[in-house]
């Protein structure tokens, strides 16, 4: 008799595997993931030069992770609309331009997070 376990275990480890896979194909393959990850970097990096607070690391990580998945989905539509209709098509179009709208949301959300985060550093650092 097969233990319930031992399938749900294996299970979960084949779609880790997927999700693994999936991430370094988004990293190696698309070129918006690669230049959004590299600024993720950057500003990472940021977060340690000015010493940012616990509060500030955890509102930059959910950012970057938003914008990393609302990319990620983005081209999940963008590559499943290429798919069903290769060939321009209106709709398709209007659907591909609604999903690269999410984008907009959540770059201008995250953006306002990150000037609230280091504006007063930069002041701090280069005004005053």
């Amino acid at each position: 008799m097969k233990d319930i376990d031992d399938g749900f275990l294996k299970g979960r480890i084949k779609s880790l595997n997927y999700t693994v896979k999936g991430a370094f194909l988004l990293l190696k393959t698309e070129h918006s993931i690669i230049l959004q990850s590299a600024i993720s970097v950057i500003f990472v990096l940021a977060g340690f030069y000015f010493g940012i607070s616990k509060i500030e690391w955890m509102f930059q990580i959910l950012g970057i992770g938003l914008i990393l998945t609302a990319e990620s989905l983005n081209t999940a539509v963008e590559k499943l609309c290429d798919f069903i209709h290769p060939d321009y098509h209106k709709k398709i179009g209007f659907i591909k331009d609604i999903a690269s709208g999410a984008m907009t949301f959540a770059v201008t959300s995250v953006l306002i997070i990150l000037i609230i985060i280091y504006y007063s550093y930069l002041y701090e650092k280069f005004i005053s």
